[in-house]
């Protein structure tokens, strides 16, 4: 039988926990997701990084140049947002803020994706301009991007929506 508001030590989300117990939860499973999301930016960022230092860089038409620059600012800022919530978490140990410090955490983590997003978008699209030369590229370039929407932000948002408490 699941459990009620009702039943006395049931919280309004259904679980027999303190606030602080929720908390500490709710971080746990934050850092759980932000340590995938921290390794795929982390190893796309790595290897822009490199990129410059190759000799093919110097070949690349401006436009190629531009798009790489904005890649690098992008993977920067992701990487940013996605190691934001540990500073978060250590600045703030201690200081009894730990719901919001959650709160803020995963805004940053949200934040981070979104640009985690626009990197691997903008860097799919360097790679196969310079690759391919091919027209169809961005056509491609939105497929995979309409592919990331419906896997992280569609499937999540319909299950939630359909599946959640009323």
């Amino acid at each position: 039988m699941p459990a009620t508001e009702n039943e006395p030590g049931v919280n309004e989300w259904g679980r027999h926990e303190t606030d602080e117990e929720r908390a500490d939860r709710k971080w746990g499973d934050l850092i759980q997701e932000v340590r995938v999301a921290q390794t795929g930016v982390q190893i796309l960022f790595g290897f822009l990084l490199t990129v410059v230092f190759q000799q093919k860089y110097a070949s690349l038409e401006d436009t190629d140049k531009t798009i790489y620059i904005v890649t690098v600012v992008l993977g920067a800022a992701a990487t940013g947002a996605l190691i934001g919530p540990v500073s978060l978490h250590r600045l703030v140990s201690g200081q009894r803020v730990k719901a919001e410090a959650v709160e803020w955490a995963s805004r940053m983590t949200f934040v981070g994706l979104l640009l985690l997003l626009a990197t691997m978008t903008s860097s799919l699209l360097l790679i196969l301009r310079v690759a391919t030369h091919n027209e169809a590229v961005p056509w491609i370039v939105t497929g995979v991007v309409a592919w990331y929407a419906l896997c992280w932000f569609v499937v999540p948002m319909w299950t939630r929506r359909r599946h959640a408490p009323k």
